[in-house]
């Protein structure tokens, strides 16, 4: 691989690794029984899109440390993309999500698996919550056998403890806060320990120290991170309402029939006035919440200027991340990446 990034064709390494590797894993889960096929199958749709953001951030993680391109690198980021797999199968799961990637999520797909089976619903929901925790064990089998040496792999080893608990810690809390009187500050930490850390944070210095990265790199990649992570958030949270379905690939309605803790609801709900709260009161987490009803509240978002809000928290966390970045004593070539990555977690249509 060229010292120039190129996020395609790095993409394409990724992508060939997570599919021979849960290609594998689907044939030998599907040989114990027939009926595992359907289930199989929701291993493979796991990983079937993404970005591999978080791969990269892995990869670049060890470039900025001095190390050079390695396959078995790319097979050990590749494990942070099975990791995000098992959450987002688990997410979909607790937030009752009916799509992803403009197909049904695993909850749902499977569904045709039990068709007039007692409990149908109910036993889609369990084999999908399956699905994630299998997805989980093979990151952590992928990471463990990717080739690189042993005592490189043992120093990174305990990272994978915080990236769990970090990573759970962040879903508990979403569960805890979904409902409740929206609060930003709130809303913000769910968004750190949900998706900050084992987007951004995690992989970097997963990956830088795997390469021996020293404590002050390491220093630098969490405050690189942290708010670049947010601002990816951020950026979702507003697709999430205003993107597009067709590129997005997900309902628009999600998070306000959820009444999720997200930072766009609890800044609009910090902004609005008491009549207003009133309208949200009565729209917030309904399940059957149509489109005039998802207008009403971008409408009231626009009057509020809340996107506006939410748009300069993303550039303001985008540029402490680059400020960060551009401190530290990284070759050129992944001072560039890491700028061009940052540009692409925050700034993107779906």
């Amino acid at each position: 691989m060229s010292e120039r990034w190129e996020p395609t064709a790095f993409k394409s390494r990724v992508d060939e690794v997570l599919r021979a590797l849960v290609a594998r894993e689907a044939d030998q889960l599907a040989a114990i029984d027939p009926a595992l096929e359907p289930v199989a199958g929701q291993l493979e749709a796991a990983v079937a899109d993404g970005k591999r953001l978080r791969a990269a951030f892995c990869y670049w993680g060890w470039r900025a440390a001095g190390q050079p391109d390695s396959d078995a690198l790319v097979r050990a980021a590749a494990s942070m993309e099975l990791v995000h797999a098992a959450a987002v199968v688990h997410d979909d799961l607790i937030d009752d999500s009916p799509l992803r990637h403009g197909r049904p999520t695993a909850h749902v797909a499977l569904r045709g698996a039990v068709h007039g089976r007692p409990r149908a619903v109910s036993a889609a929901r369990s084999l999908a919550m399956l699905v994630g925790d299998l997805l989980m064990s093979l990151a952590g089998q992928t990471f463990a056998t990717s080739g690189l040496p042993s005592a490189y792999l043992a120093r990174a080893r305990p990272l994978w403890s915080v990236l769990a608990r970090e990573l759970i810690a962040g879903e508990c809390l979403e569960i805890l806060r979904t409902g409740a009187d929206p609060d930003t500050a709130t809303s913000l930490k769910v968004i750190r320990y949900k998706t900050a850390k084992y987007s951004v944070e995690q992989p970097l210095l997963i990956g830088g120290t795997l390469a021996g990265a020293g404590e002050r790199l390491r220093e630098g990649y969490s405050a690189y991170g942290l708010p670049l992570g947010e601002a990816f958030q951020l950026r979702d949270d507003l697709l999430g309402l205003f993107g597009d379905p067709e590129h997005t690939g997900k309902a628009n309605a999600d998070d306000v029939s959820g009444h999720r803790p997200t930072a766009l609801l609890s800044e609009t709900w910090r902004l609005a006035g008491e009549g207003e709260r009133e309208q949200l009161r009565a729209l917030l987490g309904r399940r059957d919440l149509d489109t005039d009803g998802l207008d009403t509240v971008r409408e009231l978002m626009r009057r509020l200027k809340t996107p506006d809000r939410i748009e300069s928290m993303i550039t303001a966390r985008v540029e402490t991340a680059l400020d960060a970045l551009h401190e530290l004593d990284v070759p050129a070539h992944a001072d560039a990446a890491l700028t061009a990555l940052a540009h692409s977690a925050a700034v993107r249509r779906y």
